[in-house]
């Protein structure tokens, strides 16, 4: 998308990508850019370098940390990170649990949990599904019984992701099973060393533990770790799972992911010429280029928005389809421009001290692994058919 951006804008830019040139460790970048993967330590040492330029959390309230940039900065922040292969930040802590703080815990939890998530001396991790309860969350049954100044939690999540590296997780228990399910729920923080916690990795496809079993066994949680009233804890997971939803979308990823299509599509031969240069495959490519650019304008509307102070709507599921779709129709295209050299899957190949050639290009290595990985995209955060419920309600009244 082209900006007419003011003499003051473009000096921004050029912060930003100074910033990053500078500071973005150029190995970490190509492992981003490559689909390789990048440790939990790079991840926490990147995030703190971001701290202390003041650009961790730049679309937090000034009073916390943010940077108070108008949404346009906001925008060109952001296409620059991507552009640069900057590694994703985890965004448990910052996007997704930071403003249901600031929005419903007391001033004393603020004041704690606030600062070590702006610092990253926190790794949060997400405790909501549960086998049997996923898309439909309010049927979960993971229980918290009162006992005085603690809670006893005894129950399961399932799909956490990175739980493994967590220190602490914000959890939706049941607190009440009389009435209706949604008010029987509370939102609880707990610190993932508590006895009786055990962490479970779940190896994907791809050999990697990215997800996990939490289990939870006569648990004790502090009263103080619970985020507003008893009971009322659907609320703030409502709340949270907008600002998830929007961020789902991908947007800045999508587009870097499509300029390094363009690049492995110019490059692969079929018949004796570019892939890139084929009219079928040149028309897949613009016309998701084209969606991307459509999706783009949407979430510029919702970032206004938010800075006025409006929660994401409907626009937030619009923007997880849509973006989601996007993203797999990517996958899909890079598995088409590499052909064959998609299918040999080399674990090794994802390990920094790996020094063999997998069969094809070093590129191809990962990318059936990610295609297989972005089908969950369109199930977590709410399953895109949720999704469009929520759009006819929301939207038409249905």
């Amino acid at each position: 998308m082209l900006l007419d951006l003011t003499p003051e804008d473009r000096a921004f830019r050029d912060e930003v990508r100074t910033f990053l040139r500078e500071r973005l460790d150029p190995d970490v970048a190509h492992r981003v850019r490559e689909h390789g993967r990048v440790s939990a330590a790079e991840t926490v040492v990147w995030q703190k370098r971001l701290h202390a330029q003041g650009w961790f959390a730049p679309a937090w309230p000034v009073e916390w940390g943010g940077t108070g940039w108008p949404a346009l900065r906001q925008y060109i922040y952001d296409e620059e990170y991507h552009a640069a292969a900057a590694p994703q930040v985890i965004s448990f802590g910052r996007d997704l649990l930071a403003p249901v703080l600031m929005k419903f815990a007391s001033e004393a939890q603020k004041r704690h949990y606030l600062p070590r998530i702006l610092a990253s001396d926190d790794w949060w991790c997400q405790g909501y599904s549960e086998p049997g309860a996923g898309s439909d969350l309010a049927s979960l049954r993971t229980a918290a019984e009162l006992r005085g100044d603690h809670y006893l939690i005894n129950g399961q999540k399932t799909w956490t992701t990175l739980a493994q590296h967590a220190d602490m997780m914000f959890c939706l228990v049941r607190t009440q099973s009389a009435g209706k399910k949604q008010e029987g729920i509370s939102f609880l923080l707990i610190d993932m060393k508590t006895p009786g916690i055990t962490v479970r990795p779940i190896v994907l496809l791809d050999g990697h533990p990215e997800v996990n079993e939490v289990w939870f066994e006569n648990v004790e949680v502090p009263v103080a770790n619970r985020i507003g009233d008893e009971g009322r804890g659907w609320t703030y997971a409502k709340h949270l799972l907008g600002q998830e939803r929007a961020g789902i979308a991908g947007i800045g990823v999508s587009k870097r992911e499509i300029g390094f299509l363009k690049e492995l599509a110019g490059r692969a031969l079929r018949r004796g010429r570019p892939l890139l240069e084929d009219p079928e495959f040149r028309a897949k490519v613009a016309r998701v280029e084209i969606e991307l650019m459509a999706l783009e304008l949407t979430a510029l509307r919702v970032v206004s928005s938010e800075r006025a102070g409006k929660a994401p709507g409907p626009e937030a599921s619009m923007l997880k389809i849509r973006g989601t779709e996007i993203q797999q129709g990517i996958t899909e295209l890079f598995m088409e421009a590499v052909g064959p050299f998609a299918q040999p899957f080399t674990p090794e190949a994802f390990d920094a001290s790996w020094h063999g050639e997998p069969v094809g290009a070093d590129y191809a290595a990962p990318l059936a692994a990610r295609y297989f990985n972005f089908r969950k995209t369109s199930i977590y955060g709410g399953s895109n058919e949720i999704q469009k419920n929520i759009i006819a309600q929301m939207i038409l009244g249905l």
